[in-house]
């Protein structure tokens, strides 16, 4: 998916005469950035589901998602109680003091919900049915990865599996900002092992798995934001905080038992063009590596 970003007239201000208020549900992942002093920011890409907000910093992206019920829940959006504002790419806008305002909307949260999962103790021969489950299922669909085939991300499995930080981070650093669209399929794939190995090493108490996510935490999200797009710095920036999107957290509460695995993953699947089955091989990769530290630690 790509967005054009060409130079025009700016269209919005972050101030209109009138303003619709309106709440939503937001990620507790925004809640320093809405409950800092209020920051300049801009329309980074505009769809009929969600808008893209960059709110300009010195530091590292940060992108907040403005999305309807119908959108993917990413582990940096707010959920609109109502109809999306209309705006356009490079319109200004502003976050923060409590609310986001874009398009004549001004927007604060009224709930929040938590992208991070609570999983509790998984016993290893569960993930190692939900492994072959997931294998099945992503090997007969025909949402295909970005990647599919890559030698790299061959690479990145078996550093992951072999619990080698050298082989892990080396593979990494190839992946960052690899393929096109908004969240390239690299990204997407080093998300999905990094919520994986976390929150399902934890799980399963294989303690080296949680190791390895903290160092590819802070490989794949140094710099970040010259080596991949802003939305996508950010939701790795998420990710090696352990939040995901809420079809992520679906099929990790399918992994360890918690809910139906098969429909969770069939919903993540089909996000976007290859997203969904980046995210998900990302996922495999982790699981796998997984249960492969848990044998060697137990």
């Amino acid at each position: 998916m790509t967005v054009g970003t060409r130079p025009r007239a700016r269209r919005g201000t972050a101030r209109t005469a009138v303003r619709t208020h309106v709440s939503g549900a937001a990620s507790t992942a925004l809640r320093p950035l809405l409950g800092a002093p209020r920051r300049p920011a801009r329309v980074l890409a505009a769809f009929p589901a969600g808008l893209y907000l960059e709110v300009r910093t010195e530091l590292e992206p940060q992108v907040v998602a403005v999305v309807t019920g119908e959108a993917t829940r990413l582990p940096n959006a707010v959920v609109l109680n109502g109809d999306m504002p209309r705006a356009e790419v490079g319109d200004d806008a502003a976050v923060g003091d409590g609310s986001i305002e874009v398009g004549g909307l001004s927007l604060r949260a009224g709930r929040w919900w938590n992208p991070t999962p609570r999983l509790g103790p998984v016993d290893p021969a569960r993930l190692a049915e939900a492994l072959a489950a997931m294998s099945e299922t992503c090997a007969s669909s025909p949402r295909r990865p970005g990647l599919d085939r890559s030698q790299t991300v061959a690479e990145l499995a078996e550093g992951c599996a072999a619990g080698s930080l050298v082989r892990m981070i080396d593979a990494a650093e190839g992946l960052v900002g690899l393929g096109p669209g908004l969240t390239p399929s690299g990204d997407d794939i080093l998300s999905g092992t990094l919520v994986s190995l976390r929150h399902l090493g934890l799980a399963a108490g294989a303690e080296r798995a949680v190791q390895l996510a903290g160092w590819l935490a802070a490989a794949v999200t140094f710099d970040a934001r010259t080596r991949t797009t802003p939305i996508s710095a950010t939701l790795l920036h998420c990710a090696a905080r352990g939040e995901a999107s809420a079809e992520v957290l679906a099929v990790l509460r399918g992994i360890a038992g918690r809910q139906a695995l098969e429909p969770a993953l069939n919903r993540l699947l089909r996000i976007g063009h290859t997203s969904g089955a980046d995210l998900a091989w990302g996922l495999l990769i982790g699981l796998s590596a997984v249960l492969d530290l848990a044998e060697v630690t137990s």
